[in-house]
């Protein structure tokens, strides 16, 4: 198509503008890998170039005058601003220079206000200077079109909710206010989606957004901090139906995390002495933890049955409902220890099989595999939280290791009659 277009003009049946729109629309829906080359080392590039003009500054920093620091401070934030002009009024459409000159310019800003904050001696906390810092770099998401900037916005919120949530949470930061800094970069996020599903900015948003509401989530907690149990395995099972539903398979960032994360839980919580603690606990039913948590189990069983409806013929995957299955057990586990720590098991084998059974469905030997791993780590773990003698242990492991073998070279075989 696009090496038809100069005969389509010389023949009169489009314009020289019209083929520069098409242009335009396939190298924002197909970049060429050299065009994606030079945004990663355009984004490198500026990231150094801003890093090694501080570490020149800083060698020589105690020796300058005030006033002459005061310039120093500033003259980043002023090459950034420039770069970002020259951008938008004459390389506008160049991703490499949005993207780079928009990296520039949030580095800039927050070298300078460190370094005002230093020469005043203004005082201040670390988490009101990222907020303050996030703050003014958020428009250059929607200025710029920056995706780089996005990204680079979304770690410091999660920076600061984290330090203000986990690491520093009696010096007056609010870690609540990261769940409304959150909303900025949804439209771009949106943007992003809609305009491209196979960009790898998108998939990288895809990474940051679930890792940092992840690492968030945790602030909620306070005092019944047994509910957030459910909140996590519920939000697993929202990114894995998201991923079922919205994204596209080869860049599931969403189903990754959700299987990861409930495979990873239902092992976590296959020893005793969770159960036991729940058990003596007296839980609080209109805690924050509580709310988050039934929220979040709604909203995920809304979206399984959303699912089901817009998808029926899509075979089930236990993993949709997984968390539905850890609420019951948490509930039977309040009464009986022992009867939650079998149930667990006995599910996180259930899905180490399924799991197995699919790879082998599928001929997939990755999947098959890690089915099998899911396997190998149970029967580790109960390892360490049995009394088994050494002998029955030895006899699991080489069972395990049979499984293993026979599973792999099946599968080759099976392979090998195929291609025969």
């Amino acid at each position: 198509m696009i090496k038809d277009l100069p005969e389509l003009v010389e023949a009169g049946i489009i314009s020289e503008a019209t083929a520069a729109q098409i242009r335009h629309y396939y190298f924002q829906k197909n970049p060429q890998p050299q065009n994606r080359l030079l945004i990663a080392f355009g984004i490198l590039g500026a990231l150094l170039i801003g890093l090694g003009i501080i570490l020149i500054i800083a060698h020589n920093w105690d020796e300058l005058a005030r006033w002459f620091k005061t310039v120093l401070a500033f003259v980043p934030l002023v090459v950034g601003q420039v770069a970002c002009a020259y951008t938008l009024l004459k390389k506008q459409e160049s991703i490499a220079w949005r993207e780079a000159s928009s990296a520039f310019l949030f580095m800039s800003v927050g070298a300078s206000i460190s370094l005002i904050s230093q020469i005043y001696n203004l005082g201040g906390n670390l988490s009101s200077f990222l907020l303050v810092w996030m703050l003014l770099c958020a428009p250059l998401i929607y200025v710029m079109r920056s995706s780089i900037a996005s990204l680079c916005y979304l770690i410091g919120i999660t920076y600061y909710v984290s330090e203000t949530g986990y690491w520093s949470r009696y010096d007056g930061g609010n870690p609540h206010l990261y769940w409304m800094l959150l909303l900025i970069p949804l439209p771009h996020y949106y943007h992003l989606y809609k305009q491209n599903i196979a960009s790898n900015f998108l998939t990288f948003h895809h990474r940051f957004i679930s890792l940092s509401i992840l690492i968030a989530l945790g602030t909620v907690a306070k005092s019944s901090e047994e509910f957030m149990a459910i909140a996590y395995m519920s939000l697993f099972g929202l990114f894995y139906l998201i991923g079922s539903l919205f994204i596209d398979e080869e860049n599931n960032e969403y189903k990754k995390i959700g299987a990861l994360g409930t495979v990873a839980m239902f092992i976590g919580f296959s020893f005793k002495w969770f159960w036991e603690e729940l058990s003596k606990q007296d839980l609080r039913l209109l805690s924050p933890e509580f709310i988050i948590a039934a929220l979040l189990s709604l909203l995920a069983l809304m979206l399984f049955f959303y699912k089901q409806k817009r998808k029926p013929k899509e075979s089930f995957n236990p993993l949709e409902l997984a968390f539905v299955w850890f609420i019951l057990i948490f509930v039977a586990g309040i009464g009986s220890y022992i009867l939650a720590t079998v149930l667990i098991n006995i599910f996180a084998l259930a899905i180490g099989v399924y799991t197995v059974v699919r790879g082998s469905k599928q001929n997939h030997l990755g999947i098959l595999n890690y089915g099998l791993l899911i396997i190998t780590t149970l029967v580790v773990c109960r390892f360490f939280d049995t009394d088994m003698t050494f002998v029955v242990r030895g006899v699991l492991f080489v069972l395990v290791g049979i499984g293993f073998f026979v599973a792999n070279y099946s599968m080759l075989q099976k392979r090998r009659h195929h291609e025969q």
